[in-house]
């Protein structure tokens, strides 16, 4: 039997989902003479754990069970990166007169082999161990770029001369061999990509410099390389270059931007520096063109059958509420891609433009050519428009051409920044907006959060007092069925893996309209549209967690207390 024969039996073996992608997966491999192992695992389509065992059984090898210790400094110096990462080689510290124990998860690998004989002198025990577990105890001991980051320091750190860093680079290639700041700053984003992570922040410290990846909404620190602090200069530089930023400015913020192509798709990284008293922050949004259809959106079919009837009107506006980072721009573009038919015209004004619609004539604000919202939106409106999106409602004078356009007979979306969808209305009132035309011309506030999704993998039923449910407010029906987060390989240990938007949609009825006009007051508001139908963002968060799409804890967390249920209760 062939190695590849065996390891695909051994996938079946080990539970595998989907046995033909793993049989692809291999042969793909064999073809290409890349690792048969690495290509099953990463599929996804079955256990690293029983895998691993299951292949130690075979080979007759040990398996490493518990957690992966972290790798000390001592052992890290004498076991350089370029060998650990290059091979995904992890040692364990040895006991005294023991061989050193290395693990790795591709037992089948002669190059690491043949390099780790090559500098080791003394012996070694080979243990089989869990790819993701592998791959993070690698990372949290060298940190992320840290083979580059080694080649740099042995060639004397000379890598941050002006050609170097001018370099125009476009294609993040994991093949690139260059030990330089260009490949280093790569990996970075790489890896990024790699975990999902929507946004990078580099921030220097008072000795050190700290790398953080924000994903599925919430902050990781990121490990690095001990001596990176050397080279904080360097890095940012690279990044400034790389957007066409002034790099000799380090006392005011700048914007700018980045194309890059990543596995055959295009990003956008769109960066921002900030001045700080130890040295320029850098954060980096990384955006990549998706698929918008409303399957992806996760609406309730109350929900849909409400926003499916928004999109049919021939006038309005229609405006999503939410802080900054709670999905307003992808809910945005889902309704543009769903109205972009051949006898529909829709023009957008965005700061920037964040995903291109075929189709869809896309204006980016440009303020140092006066090219705002406002005189952005004035030649729209004389484009002949069937549908129109503002990016956002910044100030008095786009919300009143806005207005006019709806009152006209256009159909216009929009952003606001507000906590719930009653807020919108006295925001705009707050600008200066007359109640009367909020009334007259808006036809739906709908506000949206993100949560988290529950990864189906490692979720398990979760039991909550009675009482303690009592006090969140949630049906003790909907508890019934609540699942918990777990953690495992699959989910880098979060119990997560996504997010879906939870809504919460007020409709601009006449009654609400009338009431608008009258100036009552927010709690008035909120008493009739509940009246009329509304539900708050809770109440759609407690049905995704009746479907075992998400967790209680995940509501709570980006979800407010409704008042008016307190008072109730």
């Amino acid at each position: 039997m062939s190695l590849a024969e065996s390891l695909v039996e051994l996938a079946q073996q080990s539970g595998a989902k989907d046995l033909p992608v793993c049989e692809k997966a291999v042969a793909d491999a064999s073809t290409e003479q890349r690792s048969m192992v690495n290509a099953l695992l990463e599929t996804g389509q079955l256990d690293e754990k029983i895998f691993a065992h299951k292949l130690g059984e075979s080979l007759g090898l040990p398996v490493w069970e518990g957690e992966i210790p972290p790798i000390p400094a001592p052992l890290r110096e004498k076991f350089p990166a370029r060998i650990a990462l290059r091979h995904r080689l992890l040692p364990v510290t040895p006991g005294e007169g023991e061989p050193l124990p290395v693990l790795c998860f591709d037992p089948f690998d002669h190059l690491a082999r043949q390099a780790l004989a090559g500098f080791w002198g003394g012996e070694t025990q080979w243990i089989l161990a869990p790819r993701r577990a592998v791959l993070d105890g690698l990372r949290g001991g060298y940190g992320v770029g840290a083979e580059t980051f080694d080649e740099i320091l042995e060639a004397g750190g000379e890598f941050a001369s002006a050609n170097d860093l001018e370099q125009e680079t476009t294609v993040l290639d994991e093949n690139d061999s260059e030990a330089s700041v260009i490949k280093f700053v790569n990996q970075i984003i790489r890896e990024a990509l790699q975990e999902r992570a929507t946004d990078i922040h580099i921030e220097p410290l008072e000795d050190d410099l700290q790398v953080r990846y924000r994903i599925d909404g919430v902050l990781r620190n990121i490990p690095v390389p001990p001596r990176i602090k050397l080279f904080q200069a360097s890095l940012i530089s690279r990044i400034k270059i790389m957007a066409h930023l002034d790099i000799a400015e380090r006392r005011l913020p700048q914007d700018g931007r980045i194309n890059l192509e990543f596995e055959g798709r295009p990003i956008d990284v769109r960066i921002a520096t900030i001045p700080s008293v130890t040295g320029e922050s850098i954060s980096l949004r990384l955006l990549g063109q998706q698929r918008f259809d409303f399957a992806q959106m996760g609406l309730s079919p109350l929900h849909e059958a409400s926003v499916r009837n928004l999109l049919a009107l021939p006038n309005g506006i229609v405006l999503i509420t939410g802080p900054t980072g709670s999905g307003k721009s992808t809910t945005l573009y889902t309704f543009l891609a769903s109205l972009n038919t051949k006898d529909r015209r829709i023009v957008t004004i965005e700061d920037p433009v964040e995903n291109k619609i075929p189709g869809v004539v896309q204006i980016a604000v440009k303020p140092e050519i006066n090219l705002t919202f406002a005189a952005g939106l004035r030649s729209i409106l004389r484009g002949d428009p069937n549908v129109v999106m503002v990016g956002e409602m910044r100030d008095v004078e786009t919300t009143e051409i806005a207005i006019r356009a709806a009152l006209t007979g256009h159909l216009v979306f929009s952003t606001l920044h507000t906590n719930d969808a009653i807020g919108g209305i006295t925001r705009l009132v707050d600008m200066g907006i007359e109640p009367f035309l909020v009334g007259s011309s808006v036809r739906a506030f709908i506000a949206q959060r993100l949560v988290r999704v529950l990864c189906p993998w490692c979720c398990e039923p979760a039991t909550y007092s009675e009482q303690y449910l009592k006090d969140i407010g949630i049906p003790l029906d909907k508890a019934a069925t609540a699942h918990r987060a777990v953690g495992c390989d699959r989910c880098r240990q979060t119990g997560y893996q996504g997010r879906r938007a939870i809504f919460e949609i007020c409709l601009v009825t006449p009654q609400l309209q009338e009431m608008i006009t009258r100036k009552e007051s927010n709690a008035a508001l909120k008493e009739m549209a509940k009246s009329q139908g509304m539900r708050n963002l809770r109440d759609d968060g407690w049905d995704k967690v009746a479907e075992g799409t998400t967790t209680i804890e995940e509501v709570l967390r980006v979800t407010v207390v409704d008042a008016s249920k307190n008072k109730e209760s």
